[in-house]
């Protein structure tokens, strides 16, 4: 039992960028787990499961690094039962991978609906400065949702296969009230405070108006983080409003996906790995070393102008110039 109450408390604690679909399957297994009801470990990979995040093979030059599962800051429940990983795992490699000399680029080979936001703008940001040293491709194969999007947008190129999703940029926290659920099971918890707040939002009672703002605002903050973060990653034009107001938290096929810039090309791994075995000297993203800073100063919300981006391109040109002459 405690080992799901240090997992509900970490679930409730932290907000996730998640798919809605795992959003229900995470605070389900949660809720009932509590409130008393017994779920096998069979059970909970039927649930859960995905590929397992075992190394993968150097494809000649090309590092590959799985990102598949429910990402999570530490191993717990949900990354080993969903044959998810940790973003100190993905670091790891990823740090491992740019101090290789014989690996010239990296792929990110990812199947995953997101994961926990703790853990996650940092990551983007160590992808970020990993890419002004050795290019990096994020491929979807077949899902890329939500934290695991963060991550993508960060790298050099995103790439898709013709039947992945991708997207579903959005934060959410949950709260489960298990004040019912408790009252069957003839529980009744009390709790002794000191400190305004400190028990608000406890899954024993509905939740508070004052609980509920502050939720909000920690959601919010983590999602502005995210909506930040994708507009510097991706930079070519793609700003605040857009990702606001028109990609939102959809998920979205390859094509879609592709016409609306949140990808770059629609191709296989396989493909992927191929063209860049094929050539291994490929040029590093100019974008790569402005890293998590904005390439123009414009208000929040509104896209650059095409004199903007103008300028945007001579930055990213010296960016470039600045990457090769150090590296």
């Amino acid at each position: 039992m405690k080992s799901y109450e240090h997992v509900l408390a970490f679930a409730v604690e932290h907000p996730w960028n998640l798919t809605p679909s795992m959003l229900t399957v995470v605070a389900s297994i949660l809720a009932r787990r509590v409130a008393g009801e017994t779920i096998d470990a069979a059970e909970l990979e039927a649930a859960l499961v995905n590929r397992k995040n075992l190394p993968q093979p150097r494809q000649g030059s090309v590092a590959v690094i799985p990102v598949y599962g429910v990402i999570a800051p530490r191993m717990n429940l949900f990354s080993q039962m969903s044959g998810g990983t940790t973003y100190q795992e993905l670091s790891k490699q990823i740090q491992e991978a740019i101090a290789d000399k014989h690996v010239k680029q990296i792929v990110l080979d990812i199947d995953s609906p997101g994961g926990n936001v703790a853990g996650n703008a940092e990551l983007a940001a160590e992808i970020m400065r990993a890419r002004t040293k050795k290019p990096i491709i994020a491929v979807a194969q077949y899902t890329m949702a939500s934290a695991a999007y963060h991550l993508a947008a960060a790298a050099t190129e995103i790439v898709a296969a013709p039947s992945a999703r991708v997207g579903s940029i959005g934060t959410f926290t949950i709260h489960n009230d298990l004040s019912e659920a408790m009252a069957k099971f003839g529980v009744k918890r009390t709790f002794v405070s000191a400190g305004e707040g400190k028990v608000d939002g406890n899954e024993t009672e509905p939740l508070g108006a004052s609980a509920r703002v502050r939720l909000q605002k920690s959601v919010d903050e983590a999602y502005d983080q995210f909506v930040t973060n994708v507009v510097h990653g991706r930079g070519q034009g793609v700003c605040d409003e857009k990702v606001r107001g028109t990609w939102k938290a959809h998920l979205y096929g390859a094509t879609e996906a592709k016409s609306i810039g949140m990808i770059d090309r629609i191709a296989t791994l396989e493909q992927t790995l191929e063209r860049l075995t094929d050539s291994p000297d490929a040029p590093r993203d100019a974008r790569a070393a402005l890293e998590l800073t904005p390439l123009v100063d414009t208000p929040q919300g509104a896209c650059a102008s095409g004199q903007d981006r103008r300028g945007e391109a001579e930055l990213e040109r010296l960016a470039f110039e600045i990457a090769m002459m150090t590296s």
